[in-house]
């Protein structure tokens, strides 16, 4: 009852720090600052991480809609430690009603289970791993907003939309790019612990999710070598940001799906 309670909580926490930064968009004055919906959002990732540890005893637990749910968790704890240093407050617009929507569904709808009991190994790529999805799913939603900044800027209408919760474009795009990098050193970490913790490839049904894996590394360190050596930026650095992040989703996510929700087996 209380994981629960915890997740209603953060529910309604993460909900009103969304609409309080959108406040911008309802040609309205603010009730409120930003910094006080950062801070209800940050009440809401204290009560979804308070929701998890208690109904997974502290330990890994990677069904698919709790895998979701952490995942989403730790966007939207990153969220809030960008905006410490950068004003990206905007990104909360769609990060916290995401986080609202998938901490409901891990309590609602996915079944009690016992965490698995992994040795320390494996412990420490499934969260580099977590991590790495994580970075790189924020640096995902930064590209989307990117492209939407673009589009508003080449039909004159910078004071419309999400455009007016976002940083400048250059600032965007930057911080766009230090999250592709960090989560490219994670993505590797995460495939070298695989390779040498993970054992039993085949019979784990491991091998699609390595192979997409390796595939979305070699599209963002060809992103990553493209912005380095020929300065490519714009829409092309967007599309393969989020073909990178796809390929990666489909590997961890979809396969987990199919897994789990179609065939109901354990993955």
């Amino acid at each position: 009852m209380l994981p629960l309670v915890l997740a209603i909580i953060a529910t309604v926490l993460y909900l009103a720090g969304a609409l309080a930064i959108a406040q911008p968009l309802l040609n309205r004055p603010a009730l409120v600052s930003r910094s006080v919906g950062l801070a209800l959002a940050g009440g809401g990732v204290a009560a979804h991480a308070a929701a998890e540890l208690l109904r997974h005893g502290g330990g890994i637990d990677l069904h698919f809609f709790t895998a979701l749910s952490v995942v989403v968790l730790l966007v939207a704890a990153l969220t809030l430690a960008v905006n410490i240093a950068r004003p990206v407050a905007g990104l909360g617009v769609i990060v916290f009603p995401l986080a609202a929507s998938l901490v409901t569904l891990d309590i609602l709808v996915q079944p009690s289970s016992q965490p698995l009991s992994l040795g320390w190994q494996i412990q420490l790529h499934v969260a580099v791993a977590l991590l790495a999805y994580a970075v790189l799913s924020l640096a995902a939603v930064l590209a989307i907003l990117l492209l939407g900044q673009e589009r508003a800027l080449r039909n004159h209408r910078l004071s419309g939309g999400l455009v007016r919760v976002l940083p400048p474009l250059t600032l965007t795009e930057a911080l766009m790019f230090r999250l592709v990098g960090a989560g490219f050193a994670l993505l590797t970490l995460t495939l070298l612990s695989g390779v040498l913790f993970v054992e039993n490839l085949f019979a784990q049904h491991l091998v699609h999710k390595t192979v997409l894996s390796l595939v979305a590394w070699v599209v963002f360190g060809v992103l990553l070598f493209g912005r380095w050596r020929f300065g490519w930026r714009g829409r092309r650095a967007v599309r393969l940001v989020l073909t990178g992040m796809g390929v990666l989703l489909l590997g961890f996510f979809g396969s987990k799906f199919v897994l789990e929700l179609v065939l109901q087996r354990a993955n």
